[in-house]
């Protein structure tokens, strides 16, 4: 992601390369519920206690939604196949604002109410332990941004011509009730219909559109395992491009009118792009790829949604090629807490560093050398990288450039081949999964043989900035 540019603090991706639990208390649990067959209400992230929820896994989300551009009405129906992972007499969904008009488990009406960002449910039959169960929930409304700690908009943000929608790290339950935690992983189709003359873009394969009666449906299928936040609906009038890269992989490209001119010539760097990182990450890990470059100057950010980021306005190559690498780390690869998000951003933004140096830029030791040389009060070094402290920091500086710097440490240490044997086995053997700080490390001490506590001791979790590099 590129942290906005309104807000330096959250600048979600390529200018700063270039740049240079405690689960929480049961909520309202009223009710005859005996112990343990509640859900509860997160998934335990200290960062965002109450995202996520307990007691249940998804597997598949069918989200059929209707939005209307000029009332900015969503009338929607969420699908999600779940496995129960104790007894369930109420569980929670993560939703917020809309109205539920109704919800059912197993086709069997259930009783609901809200509470906050929480759709609680009490299903007329428990789901067992084990066992997989479908619940349906109809909803509509205005769906709203949500304000992140650090103060900028995710979610559903309404654009002068549809929306731009970017769910990081909270923003999925603006516009569809879910499980939203990264830690939980899901396939999705989408049904998204929208006024004739828009586009509604998605993840994965477009299945198909047809027009009638003055509005187009769009239908997408993402099969391989996503994060909520990863999930896009985004609705406005685009231009859209169409291509298979010899690779076999289909890319789709829709680009507002308004940016076109600019986008051009990075988004035809996409599938070499695309290249280069498969030859240095391993195979690219999905069967789609493509951009949404929309107009959107409120927003700030741009955002590695699976199989297709989302770009606020015409990208450079550097954010090109950083949203890109976030393919394989932060997508495919997948964060276990938000604590560790350096995983993601410290990754994507080593990878601009890369592909500088490989194309006859400025080399990566430069690039550190670079940042090594802010003094101590700057802000690289306000807080550690590995733990930043909160879900304010998450988008900071320390998170993505000394993120980075940490990575060119490891490489230093272990050389360039067992760095980039790392990086190749990180990705491919937490494919579609999820990964931690402490599992990267372990990685990389038997990769290269060595010990390697200490370096990353000093560059993730050291405050202020390190007496030698």
């Amino acid at each position: 992601m590129t942290p906005p540019r309104r807000r330096p603090a959250r600048r979600r991706t390529a200018a700063l390369a270039t740049v240079p639990l405690a689960v929480a208390a049961l909520i309202g649990a009223a009710g005859p519920a005996a112990p343990g067959t509640t859900g509860a209400p997160g998934a335990g992230d200290p960062y965002f206690p109450l995202s996520g929820n307990g007691g249940y896994h998804v597997r598949h989300y069918g989200l059929t939604l209707r939005y209307d551009t000029a009332s900015r009405r969503l009338d929607a129906t969420a699908v999600l196949t779940a496995r129960a992972t104790q007894r369930l007499t109420r569980f929670d969904l993560d939703l917020s604002g809309l109205t539920v008009t109704s919800v059912a488990v197993d086709h069997a009406p259930a009783a609901f109410r809200r509470d906050g960002q929480e759709l609680v449910v009490t299903p007329r039959h428990a789901p067992r332990r084990g066992r997989e169960f479908r619940v349906t929930v109809a909803y509509h409304g205005t769906p709203r941004p949500v304000t992140d700690p650090d103060g900028s908009a995710d979610g559903w943000i309404p654009t002068d011509d549809g929306a731009f929608v970017a769910g990081e790290p909270q923003g999925a339950m603006t516009w569809f009730p879910a499980d939203n935690h990264p830690k939980d992983k899901a396939s999705y189709d989408f049904t998204i219909t929208v006024p004739r003359g828009r586009t509604a873009v998605a993840n994965g394969v477009l299945l198909g559109q047809r027009t009638a009666h003055g509005r187009t449906t769009f239908r997408w299928r993402e099969t391989r395992p996503m994060a909520a936040y990863l999930a896009t609906a985004t609705i406005g009038k685009f231009q859209v491009e169409r291509y298979t890269t010899r690779d076999g992989v289909q890319v789709y490209n829709a680009v507002d009118p308004r940016e076109a001119r600019a986008a051009a010539p990075v988004l035809k760097k996409l599938p070499s792009v695309l290249e280069w990182e498969s030859g240095l990450f391993g195979p690219y890990p999905y069967r789609a790829a493509g951009s949404i470059v929309d107009h959107a100057p409120d927003v700030g950010y741009a955002l590695e949604t699976q199989t297709r980021p989302l770009y606020d306005s015409a990208p450079d190559l550097a954010t090109l090629v950083h949203e890109s690498a976030h393919q394989w780390f932060g997508d495919s690869v997948s964060l276990t807490g938000w604590k560790d998000i350096w995983l993601n951003e410290g990754f994507a933004t080593y990878a601009e560093w890369l592909y500088t140096e490989q194309h006859g830029g400025r080399t990566a030791q430069r690039a550190f050398d670079a940042l090594y040389a802010r003094p101590a009060g700057d802000a690289l070094w306000a807080y550690p990288p590995g733990d930043p402290g909160g879900g304010a920091r998450l988008f900071g500086t320390p998170v993505y450039a000394r993120g980075a710097m940490a990575l060119h440490e490891l490489r230093r240490a272990v050389g360039d081949r067992d760095f980039l044997r790392v990086l190749r086995a990180w990705a491919g053997r937490h494919r579609d999964g999820h990964g931690t700080t402490a599992q990267f490390v372990r990685l990389a001490e038997r990769t290269s043989g060595k010990r390697l506590e200490g370096l990353f001791h000093t560059w993730l979790y050291t405050r202020g900035k390190p007496d030698s590099a």
